[in-house]
């Protein structure tokens, strides 16, 4: 190969190599953009391929979180919110807009995403179906269909529950939001919210215990997986989990039993 063919062919070994790093950065930072085929893993993350999104603007109940009905009845709100976000879906590709890093998930950023065809964004419509509340967002607006959805009583406001941040860190005492909620049936309440047994979500067998140990490595609480030594003596677990990966997006760490031996 002559001198000049070398350097040509450099040059076109460096084009690429910048695009693919220019792509890999613009997949890991704010700004990207993403279609594909989703995957609901709970009423507020969608998977894109290997890439796992919460709405931006939105916190929806968790898979295993307990609310109360309009008649004064536990329901599983966490699973209900996240068929409805699949129902939403419907099996059509959804483009997520990364609009940054989600600081409380570990490594997740949160995202504003639609659902081909439709122009309302999938961030809204959970919320005004009253299946989320809104939060802090980066850059979703929410605010109106969220006041849209507590003024209708709509889907969890019909009933009585405690916001999600306060189900995952065990803050029993946090506010009651909702119409069903009664002042003179306070305890009552709470104890149907965080009850000693948590039922477990299909498929979602991982036990999370809340532990001030943990706050060592930086965690919340501890997780134990089926097979490990400590998990048939984790009794009345804190959260349930359908993934390692979703347990250590919560805060928790693996039980130093569950380990495997270098």
């Amino acid at each position: 190969m002559s001198l000049k063919n070398s350097i040509a062919a450099a040059r076109a070994f460096a084009l690429v190599l910048f695009l693919a790093l220019s792509g890999f950065l613009a997949c890991s930072g704010p700004g990207f953009a993403l279609t594909a085929a989703a995957t609901v893993r709970d009423a507020n993350s969608i998977q894109l391929g290997d890439v796992t999104y919460r709405l931006d603007g939105v916190d929806a109940p968790e898979l295993d979180q307990v609310c109360i009905d309009d008649h004064a009845d536990a329901w599983t709100c966490g699973v209900d919110a996240r068929d409805q976000l699949t129902k939403l879906i419907g099996g059509r590709p959804v483009r997520c807009d990364d609009v940054g890093p989600e600081k409380s998930f570990g490594k997740r950023h949160r995202a504003i995403c639609t659902a081909e065809g439709d122009k309302v964004t999938l961030n809204e419509h959970l919320v005004r179906l009253g299946f989320a509340i809104a939060r802090e967002p980066i850059k979703a607006n929410v605010k109106s269909a969220a006041a849209e959805a507590k003024t209708a009583s709509a889907g969890i406001w019909k009933g009585c529950f405690v916001a999600p941040q306060e189900f995952r860190t065990g803050k029993k005492d946090g506010p009651l939001l909702g119409t069903a909620c009664r002042a003179d049936r306070d305890k009552e309440i709470r104890a149907a919210l965080f009850p000693d047994e948590l039922t477990m979500p299909p498929s979602c067998s991982i036990k999370g215990k809340l532990a001030v140990r943990a706050r060592v490595t930086g965690n919340i609480g501890i997780y134990h997986l089926r097979g490990c030594p400590s998990y048939p003596a984790t009794t009345k677990p804190d959260r349930w989990f359908c993934s390692e990966d979703d347990a250590q997006a919560a805060g928790f760490r693996k039980a130093y039993n569950c380990r495997r031996p270098k």
